[in-house]
């Protein structure tokens, strides 16, 4: 039988999930019970609502690895100019972490970059597997306290920083994407714990992601509870001081 995997979109003209001209690839299916999440058609604590749906978009479709590569090679030629290629995200792409092993192999063998964006959170032996078969690892670091991580996210974060570190000592390409969200991780405490435990296991970029509501409508379509629905929405200029924390010790930080 040939290798399926369930995916629930694929974004054409990518800038802000990695380098250059993107093709990004979302896979269905998440741990983490984020409240923040912007895709929450893809965790599964809400698999059984969205694979009634009807609409594509929401419960997404099987797609074999050629028929995922042949909207991702349409435009090799902006991924040659630009330096850029295909991103697989989510979701957790470690989820289905051999469907993405394989198709990783297929872009490779036609000269595409390879960019994976996880929270990390899987067995070790399943995420050092993976790793091998993906050029930049866009790695989501939510928050450096153990138990607040848990509070935020409904998952204790010692095997995530445990596979952050492996991947720093391998030599891989890392950035840490951490995703700025108020009531959680968005205090100047959150963001000094943040920093020191990137910096002790060596990462050297950060990029920061402030909070949006551009999912809140999904939550509406879904029929279940948005927690953040009254929060604002944060902007780089709010986070200026934030920024300069992880600066200050030595990291490169940018907003995405």
């Amino acid at each position: 039988m040939e290798l399926t995997g369930r995916i629930f979109n694929i974004q054409k003209f990518s800038i802000n999930d990695g380098p250059g001209i993107r093709t990004t690839v979302f896979f269905k299916g998440c741990p983490l019970q984020c409240k923040w999440c912007s895709n929450p058609e893809s965790q599964n604590r809400f698999a059984s609502i969205t694979e009634k749906m009807d609409e594509t978009a929401y419960c997404g479709r099987t797609y074999t690895v050629e028929e995922v590569m042949q909207v991702v090679r349409q435009d090799k030629p902006f991924y040659e100019h630009s330096g850029g290629g295909v991103t697989f995200s989510g979701g957790d792409v470690l989820q289905q972490a051999e469907f993405a092993s394989v198709l990783a192999d297929a872009a490779h063998g036609e000269g595409i970059h390879v960019a994976a964006e996880t929270e990390g959170y899987t067995a070790p032996e399943r995420f050092r597997a993976f790793l091998a078969h993906i050029d930049l690892l866009l790695y989501d670091f939510k928050h450096a306290d153990r138990e607040a991580h848990f509070r935020g996210t409904g998952v204790y974060n010692d095997v995530i920083i445990e596979n952050l570190r492996y991947a720093v000592t391998t030599g891989k390409d890392v950035i840490a994407r951490i995703p700025v969200i108020p009531r959680f991780n968005a205090s100047f405490s959150a963001a000094e714990a943040l920093a020191g435990k990137l910096s002790e296991i060596g990462v050297k970029e950060v990029h920061l992601l402030p909070f949006h509501q551009l999912g809140e409508s999904k939550y509406e379509k879904l029929g279940i509870p948005y927690e953040m629905k009254e929060v604002p929405q944060l902007h780089p200029e709010n986070l200026e001081k934030y920024r300069e924390v992880f600066l200050q010790y030595g990291l490169t930080c940018s907003f995405k």
